[in-house]
C-alpha cells in the first residue's frame, strides 16, 4: 500500500475500498486522526494538501 505525508499532519493512503481502489485523506491533529475522505483520483485532493509538498513513506523489513 502507498503512503505520503503532507504539511499539517496531512495523510495520503491508497486503499482497497469496495473493491476499488480509493485515495484516503487524512490528518492528525493534537494525536488524533481526522478522516477528511476518500476520493477516486488523485486531483480530488488538491483541496486537502498540495501534491508537491507530499513525501513518500517507504515500509522497511526489519
Amino acid at each position: 500500500m502507498a503512503a505520503w505525508h503532507g504539511p499539517d499532519g496531512i495523510l495520503v493512503e491508497v486503499i482497497t475500498l469496495n473493491q476499488r481502489q480509493r485515495i484516503k485523506v487524512s490528518q492528525y491533529v493534537n494525536g488524533r486522526r481526522y478522516l477528511l475522505g476518500y476520493y477516486g483520483s488523485i486531483g480530488a485532493i488538491v483541496r486537502h494538501v498540495d501534491l508537491a509538498d507530499l513525501v513518500e513513506v517507504y515500509d522497511f523489513p526489519a
